[in-house]
């Protein structure tokens, strides 16, 4: 099916399937072309699920940058060929090429930016045998329980995937939760330890206290 025969809402929306190789080409493309752009960024979303937390598909690819580098991450895009957009300047720009949707994401749900201790502790991952650059789990399990929502429970699934690592930093978690939606975060913690996974305890009573203050805040 050729792109003139697709809704062009679907096409921006990331709903048109594509076979894996045409996906796989296209993300090896981003990954060169931003690699070479020398703009820190990371990928995130249902690529860092399935290379981190549970095996699971993915139709777009989501590429976490600074608010600063939004702009230039879609130029160099757009330099090679791909159609784009200035979706909403708030937190998002859009990139299209094969059917392909690339997401530029520059600030995630509950006002998560790319900062250099997040670049710093990037995971190296493969996802199919392609090597990415993708957002540490602890942060992934953050922005999961933030953006999780009744019409997307793939996040909350993603999220508790994360949670059965073993080399997870639980500090590190908590302090990230601490700063962004511990309320959230927290439910998320308990609703795993009631499915037996193991939560620390002094994880969970730091999170607690942070959601207290949130709630009372």
């Amino acid at each position: 099916m050729s792109e003139a025969t697709v809704s062009q809402d679907a096409l921006w929306e990331g709903q048109v399937e594509v076979d894996d190789a045409t996906f796989f080409a296209v993300l090896e493309e981003t990954v060169a072309l931003l690699g070479r752009s020398g703009i820190p960024h990371l990928f995130m979303g249902g690529l860092a699920s399935a290379a981190l937390g549970r095996p699971r598909w993915t139709h777009d690819i989501d590429v976490f940058v600074r608010p600063e580098d939004a702009g230039s991450a879609l130029d160099t895009l757009a330099a090679a060929g791909f159609r784009t957009q200035e979706t909403n300047p708030r937190w998002l720009y859009k990139a299209l090429k094969d059917r392909v949707l690339v997401d530029v994401i520059f600030v995630s749900s509950g006002g998560v930016f790319l900062d250099e201790e997040m670049v710093g502790r990037a995971r190296h991952a493969e996802v199919e045998g392609y090597p990415v650059s993708v957002i540490p789990a602890e942060d992934l399990v953050v922005i999961k329980a933030l953006v999780h929502k009744e019409h997307s429970p793939r996040h909350w699934f993603d999220a508790l995937a994360l949670l059965r690592r073993d080399d997870l930093d639980w500090a590190y978690l908590v302090r990230r939760a601490r700063q962004h939606g511990p309320l959230r975060v927290l439910s998320l913690l308990y609703y795993a330890r009631s499915n037996d996974q193991v939560v620390p305890d002094h994880v969970i009573e730091d999170v607690l206290e942070a959601a207290r203050q949130e709630v009372a805040a």
